[in-house]
């Protein structure tokens, strides 16, 4: 039996969810679900992977799945904000999924594509419209959306919206809607410009933390390999043709660095695809769809574009370049051990990357261990102290 059954969520969201094989509610799950049910602002500080799309999208679904009303031309019960196309698409379908069979109008809005079948879709009148900043605020210079209805606003990865430069136009938008709604604020991090923001749109609102070290760093098998950077190709083809993994995400940093990786991995018969913003969106949602899909077993993302990647199964994320931002470690290795799973995560490290690493060390609390036993593992001569006396620990262990 489903335990989603002790929130008092419709029969048929329950039966949705089961399908999709969930039937222990996560950490964050279980303390939104109430409170957003009985009506709270909320402020959710979780990375992704933690189940938040389910925490914020359920309790919406079902209470205009028992209140339905008529709702005006251009007008939405609901917003749910997103930084990046990738994500709007999960999110708006994911909702669509719970909300089989309830009669809900959807819709999800961003720019890169044709905006007139957006435009025609609002005019209707919707329950739930997901939405990136760029193209929600087009329509509403155009007046082809107004807020009048407006019941509930979700801010989603708020932080992420701060680093890729959309916070103006979050507030902008802010500044649009009604004063009188629930507001939902999820964000992975607390940059003092999320606090501020949080204490002016939130009203006494229920706290939820869930930390990245509950819900990631205890179910990922981690490791680094160091090596030199000109074997940084052979070693991911050693990896992957010698392995069972299924579905496989690989980070790099840059956009050519992830096409150049693809053609390597193309070369040796690896089903394999490029995720980033040189991409059309139409290439890029049938690159996701088809990885989702295991059509493909192999998806190399850059960070921006990865922000929307919410894949499930995923087994194993590959680092090919540490992150620049240590806080973004723990966002790539949570596309895998989600929903209670587990997951193996690698990275690989240059000696120059040493300092980076120790860094993403500390931020995770935790030394990670040093692969030694692989084709290519190369002794560095300038480890730091710090790190030689952990490495000098875990062979003793």
């Amino acid at each position: 039996m489903s335990e989603f059954k002790e929130f008092s969520l419709l029969e048929s969201i329950i039966d949705r969810v089961s399908l999709k094989g969930y039937k222990q509610p996560t950490p964050i799950q279980k303390e939104c679900i109430p409170a957003l049910i009985n009506g709270n602002d909320l402020l959710g500080i979780a990375q992704t992977g933690t189940g938040k799309t389910a925490a914020f999208s359920l309790p919406i679904i079902n209470n205009f799945g028992r209140n339905k009303i008529d709702i005006n031309a251009k007008s939405t019960r609901s917003l749910i904000l997103t930084p990046t196309r990738e994500l709007a698409s999960q999110i708006m379908q994911n909702i669509d999924d719970y909300a089989d069979g309830l009669g809900l109008k959807t819709k999800v809005v961003y720019g890169g594509v044709g905006r007139q079948n957006q435009v025609d879709s609002i005019a209707l009148g919707l329950d739930i419209l997901v939405a990136t900043p760029g193209r929600l605020l087009d329509l509403i210079k155009t007046d082809d959306i107004n807020f009048k209805a407006l019941e509930v606003f979700v801010l989603d990865e708020a932080d992420t919206m701060l680093d890729m430069g959309f916070f103006k136009d979050v507030q902008r938008i802010i500044s649009k809607l009604p004063k009188n709604r629930q507001t939902l604020l999820f964000s992975a991090t607390m940059p003092a410009e999320i606090e501020i923001l949080a204490d002016a749109i939130l009203t006494d609102p229920t706290k939820i933390q869930i930390t990245a070290e509950t819900v990631t760093i205890e179910r990922i098998n981690q490791s680094v390999y160091h090596l030199e950077k000109s074997n940084k190709v052979p070693l991911l083809l050693n990896i992957l043709e010698k392995s069972h993994y299924k579905k496989v995400l690989i980070f790099c940093k840059t956009k050519p660095g992830a096409d150049i990786i693809v053609e390597a991995l193309e070369e040796a018969s690896i089903t394999a695809a490029s995720l980033h913003s040189g991409k059309t969106q139409a290439v890029r949602e049938e690159a996701l769809q088809n990885f989702k899909d295991s059509n493909l077993s192999v998806l190399v993302a850059t960070d921006v574009a990865a922000r929307g990647i919410d894949v499930d199964n995923i087994t194993l994320v590959i680092n090919y370049n540490l992150p620049e931002d240590p806080r973004n470690y723990i966002h790539r290795i949570g596309r895998t051990a989600r929903a209670g799973k587990s997951g193996i995560a690698i990275s690989f490290a240059v000696e120059n990357d040493i300092t980076l690493l120790n860094s993403i060390e500390k931020s995770i609390g935790k030394a990670i261990p040093v692969a030694t036993e692989q084709p290519f593992h190369k002794e560095f001569s300038k480890v730091p102290k710090k790190v030689k006396k952990k490495v000098k620990k875990r062979n003793r262990r």
